[in-house]
Order: C-alpha cells, then structure tokens, then sequence
C-alpha cells in the first residue's frame, strides 16, 4: 500500500476504535507508530517520532496552563462560587419569561470564566438550576436543555481545555487563544438569552413556569459579597493575561492562589477537600498530557503519508473555494460531533485541514474558535451528548429521560449553528481584542 493508503485507513481506524471505546489517546498513538513503521518499513524510525513527541509535550513550557487553571477551577467550584453567581442572576431575571433560565446562562458564562469545563458547568447546575426551574412548573426538557445548551460554554469561554488542546496541536500562543475567546463566548451567551426570550413569546408551551412571585430582589449587599470574589479572581486572570502584565502561565498560578484563598476564606476548603481538588488535578493534567502526546504523533503520521497535501489537491481540482472548504469542514465536525467526543474531534480533523487553512492567508487563531465552536455542537447531539449524558447521569431523576435532555437541548444547538456560521463569516469577531 502507498503511504496516502496507510495514512487514509489509520484515521479510519482511529474513529472506529474510538467509537468502540478504546482510550482516545491509545487509540491515536498506537494506530500512528504502526502506520509509520508500516509506510517506511522502520520500527527504529517510529520509536524516534515517539520520543520526540513525548519530550514536546512534556518539556513545552506554555504546558503549565493546565494543571494550573485546571486546580483554579476545581477550587472555585468546591468553594460553591457558581451558586452564588446563580443565585445572584436568578433574583435579577425573576420577573422575566425563562428568567431562570436566562440566569443559568449568564451564571454559566460567568462559572465558565473559572472553570474552562463544560463537564462541571453541566454537573454544578443540573443540581442547582434543574430543581429550581422544576419547583417553578417550568417544562422539564426546557430545564434540562438551558443546562445543557449553557455548559458548553466552558469549552469557549477562556480558560477552556479545549483551546489550550488546540493550541499545541496548531502550535499557536494560548494567550492569543484565549483572548479570542472572549468575544465569542460572550456572542454566544447573549445568543442563547435572546433565544429563550424569543421561545417565551413564541413557544411559551415549551418553557413553561409561573413568575416567582414569592422570590425578592436580593440586597445590595448580599449582590456584591456573592459576585465580588468571582468577578475579581476573572479580573486578576482574564486582565493580567490581556494587559501582557501576566504570562497565561503566570495568570494560572496567580488565579490558583487567589481561588485557593477565596475558598479558604469562606471555610470551603478543608485538608481532605484540598487533597481531593490536587488529585483531580494530576488525572485531568495527565489525561490533557496523554492526549497531546498521541496528537503530536498522530500530526507527524499525516504529514509523512501526505493526506493533508492530498485533500488539498483533491479540493483545488474541484476549485474549492473559501466557502466549500469551511462547509465541509463543519459538515465533517459536526457528523463526527455524533459519534466522538470533542477532544478526538480536535485531535482527528484539525491537523489535516491546517495545511489548506495557512495557504489562505486565514488566521489560525480565528480558526482555532471556529473548530472548538464547531466540535463543541458535539456535545448536544445524540448518540454522544457527553453535556447530556453528565445532566442526566447527575440528576438520577426518572421523570427526566435521556430522550428529554437531547430534545431539550436541541434549540440550543441550533442556536450555537447560527453563531458559528457568524463567526466564520465575521472573523474580526474572534481577532477584535487581539487587533
């Protein structure tokens, strides 16, 4: 077989391994050695590549980011702050159609400036905000669906994994990536809220609830001792990042220290709680490791089996333009968004379109947020809604279906469709705070 050959059945082979269950950095890093041992006939040659894709990952010193934001997070959430933004945001749309839920929304953003995980936005407010919409009579796959809808969030909203994941695989500047965050994630935000005041006048059937007539406007006070701590740890970080004050490194460091006083200082922070946030930390830190380790292989296999330079060719002689490219590449993440998760979506499709990306003078940043944004649709389709999957997992309620969840969060990822097909047309959208 040619090397094109090997290199087009390797990634089918990955997808299908992946779609089995197998480990998805097992499943890209074996399936790469064995395909580069087979195109160039040399066990030696492979095991090279190998190490050299280990020491990358390991000696890269924007690497830090990870565990440091990841412990930021894990910290932020145990000291219960997503609540409180929760709490803070419901009083204020108490009077609205869907107010609970636009206050999800907004509280989500806010928790996914902390957190960069749609995984615990979806897990913290299926218990905090699911009850509430359902103590209100609201329609339970419209509760579900805002959470679900919400969550994704903390894949864009900086710090997100996923950018910091793409930023090794694209070999770009993860301060760059998360400032181009910003616009987007807020855009998307503002998106999901004009959504649900649009249902609320349209198809108030499917949000349902009654006006909380017994809920007062909270104090002043209470306002600024439940959003300060959050809103000045996303200052400290997001403002020392932009201002060039703080390295992304260095932002990290600063807002795990900030995040380990606020919730030492609210008497959330035991030893025991300490220690488990430090060991969630180490497994979510060498899972991130694990999985760009077998990308850096995986990116090396392509090159040498020529399949980026095939696609190209294969789209320049059917005159592709601009257009074409960015359809089937969303076409393509979103079909995948049903089967694999977003992080092997990242991993698989992205190395092979980066080669057509750079020739088109387009900006990798810019597409970093179209992948991320694309993938992310992924987590609100079936057979594979990893968000819906964690909502119903974490709810443990029988009137409340899988069925329901997906359907619930079916608009919603619409609505994330239409503000991708805005990013792609507008990208000084991603690139305004960078520009």
């Amino acid at each position: 077989m040619s090397p094109v050959e090997i290199g087009l059945l390797s990634v089918i082979a990955i997808v299908v391994l992946i779609y089995l269950g197998l480990y998805i950095p097992i499943a890209l890093g074996v399936v790469s050695f064995v395909s580069i041992w087979l195109m160039r006939d040399n066990f030696t040659l492979a095991m090279n590549l190998l190490k050299i894709a280990v020491g990358d990952s390991v000696m890269e010193y924007t690497f830090a980011t990870v565990p440091l934001f990841t412990f930021m997070g894990l910290v932020v959430s145990k000291a219960g702050l997503g609540a409180d933004i929760y709490d803070v945001l419901n009083s204020g749309f108490r009077r609205v159609k869907g107010g609970i839920g636009m206050a999800t929304v907004g509280a989500n953003a806010v928790f996914a400036a902390v957190t960069g995980s749609s995984i615990a936005s979806a897990s913290v407010f299926a218990r905090v905000s699911v009850p509430q919409m359902l103590k209100h009579d609201y329609n339970p796959r419209f509760a579900v669906g805002v959470v679900a809808g919400s969550s994704v969030l903390g894949m864009i909203i900086p710090p997100s994994a996923m950018l910091i994941i793409y930023s090794f695989v694209a070999e770009q500047s993860v301060g760059d990536m998360f400032l181009a965050g910003i616009v987007p994630g807020i855009l998307l935000a503002v998106a999901y809220v004009a959504a649900i005041w649009t249902m609320g006048r349209l198809t108030p059937g499917f949000i349902g609830g009654r006006s909380p007539e017994d809920m007062e406007r909270m104090p002043w006070t209470e306002i600024a001792a439940k959003t300060l701590p959050i809103m000045g740890l996303i200052v400290v970080v997001l403002g020392g990042i932009y201002t060039g004050w703080m390295s992304p490194v260095e932002a990290g460091a600063t807002g795990a220290l900030l995040g380990l006083v606020i919730a030492a200082f609210r008497k959330k922070m035991t030893l025991r709680t300490f220690w488990e946030a430090m060991l969630e930390t180490g497994h979510i830190t060498a899972a991130i490791l694990f999985l760009i380790t077998a990308a850096s292989i995986y990116s090396r296999m392509l090159g040498m089996a020529g399949l980026p330079n095939e696609l190209g060719d294969i789209l320049n002689q059917g005159q592709f333009g601009f257009f074409w490219v960015m359809a089937i590449y969303v076409l393509l993440m979103i079909f995948l968004g049903t089967l694999l998760d977003t992080a092997s979506i990242i991993l698989i499709v992205v190395p092979l379109f980066l080669p057509l990306i750079e020739p088109m003078g387009l900006s990798l940043v810019w597409f970093g947020i179209i992948s991320v944004v694309g993938a992310e649709i992924g987590l609100l389709t079936p057979p594979l809604g990893i968000s819906c999957f964690v909502i119903k997992a974490t709810l443990n309620d029988d009137r409340i279906s899988l069925k329901d969840v997906f359907l619930g969060a079916l608009p919603f990822a619409a609505v994330m469709l239409v503000v991708l097909i805005i990013l792609i047309r507008f990208p000084i959208l991603s690139l305004a705070i960078l520009n």
